[in-house]
């Protein structure tokens, strides 16, 4: 009966509040010269970091999808401050003992774990008690996880500077814990068929259907879902890799400051926030498929840009552009498979596409670490990652033919 008098928007800023704790990972590049200078590991070790604790989000929200719904947001989301908090702690010792395995176990391993299961606790639960404002919700849910990094950055740079490495990542695990487990213990699922004042069930009934309704395991089946993962996993690997090395690759390509560089992360966080909500918003007017084109072609035009570019102002617009379409491209996606394929699975389904965005922490940081140190710059990297999404628009022309596919069958 709890669930009633609660307000969804209170519900909201919680998802927010487990989001924006976890999303201090888009933080990581703040670190990145720290250790490098402090324990004299490589570009390409460090940001390996990184790219495990993607890696581990991403599986551990396809495989704790069911873990998820099975137990709700507030079960789902305590288990998550467990593993995050735990990983920052296990970090602080490995950066004291020097260990790089412990690092990646601690930062890398069980912190990626919390990070996936924190991140879709909330997202099923909000397109539930949004029913009315399908991409908002998604935009909402997620746009935590993109803001992190505006708050963070600066105080990890704080922190570093002032005290430690050790202590800061002592400091985080602290704030995070009062902040993931008040947000964790005010979520909950909505009502049975829950309808939020005001909503107008006949302007509802005008909406646009979905596509089909079918499990996860028939969606698993079907072209549409591996044309949403490649878009998905493009946009990822070559925004993630952006996220990675923006302090560093700032410092390099137009000569920022230390301190100029976790400012300027700390705005991308910024974008990367308002990308999730806005470009969320707006799908719910131009459709999910043509705000991937859309972020496709930006993208190409921008990193075939980026490496001519040598004023600090236009770098660092282009990378906050970049960066909205890279945010805007997750909060697309729970919207865009409930279009598809129905909300009967959603949350699962949104779990299986999610692998996406671990292969992604793979390859995307993998990529810029290593073509830097073999080719001593981060030009080629552009390059590299304008013709992905050559290739990326190509698939989101072909995910068109599929939905018109299946929109004609149901026609007879």
């Amino acid at each position: 009966m709890n669930n009633k008098v609660k307000n969804r928007w209170l519900i909201a800023l919680a998802a927010v509040g487990i989001h924006i704790s976890i999303g201090s990972v888009y933080s990581w590049s703040v670190f990145t010269k720290h250790i490098q200078h402090d324990l004299g590991f490589s570009l390409s070790e460090v940001s390996r970091t990184f790219s495990i604790a993607i890696l581990f989000l991403g599986l551990s929200a396809a495989f704790m999808g069911h873990f998820v719904e099975k137990f709700g947001p507030r079960i789902s989301g305590l288990v998550s401050t467990i593993f995050f908090i735990s990983g920052l702690v296990l970090s602080s010792y490995a950066i004291s003992v020097e260990s790089l395995p412990l690092l990646y176990l601690g930062y890398g391993v069980l912190s990626g774990i919390g990070l996936g299961i924190g991140y879709i606790a909330p997202v099923s639960t909000l397109v539930k008690w949004f029913p009315d404002k399908r991409g908002l919700a998604t935009g909402l849910a997620i746009m935590g996880f993109g803001f992190a990094s505006m708050i963070a950055s600066p105080v990890i740079e704080f922190l570093i500077t002032h005290f430690s490495l050790t202590a800061t990542f002592i400091v985080l695990a602290a704030v995070y814990f009062v902040v993931m487990v008040i947000s964790s213990l005010y979520l909950s699922r909505p009502p049975e068929n829950y309808k939020p004042r005001g909503m107008n069930p006949h302007k509802a009934s005008k909406k646009k259907p979905d596509l089909v309704q079918i499990t996860a395991n028939e969606a698993i089946k079907t072209k549409r879902f591996y044309y949403l993962w490649f878009m998905l996993f493009i946009n990822v690997t070559c925004g993630i890799a952006i996220l990675s090395v923006a302090s560093p690759m700032g410092q390099e390509i137009v000569n920022l400051t230390s301190g100029q560089a976790a400012t300027m992360v700390g705005i991308i966080g910024v974008f990367n926030g308002l990308g999730r909500l806005i470009w969320a918003s707006i799908s719910d007017f131009i459709g999910r498929t043509n705000v991937y084109t859309v972020f496709f072609i930006i993208q190409i035009v921008l990193f075939l840009w980026l490496p001519t570019v040598d004023s600090p102002v236009l770098f660092q617009i282009i990378l906050f552009i970049i960066i909205s379409c890279y945010g805007g491209g997750f909060s697309s996606i729970p919207a865009y498979i409930g279009d598809i394929f129905g909300t009967k699975q959603l949350g699962a389904i949104h779990g299986y596409i999610l692998t996406a965005w671990a292969a992604a922490g793979l390859v995307g940081p993998g990529i810029a670490s290593t073509v830097r140190e073999v080719t001593q710059s981060y030009m080629a990297t552009l390059y590299i990652f304008a013709a992905f999404f050559i290739v990326a628009l190509a698939i989101s022309f072909l995910i068109r033919v599929d939905i018109k596919r299946i929109k004609d069958m149901q026609t007879f």
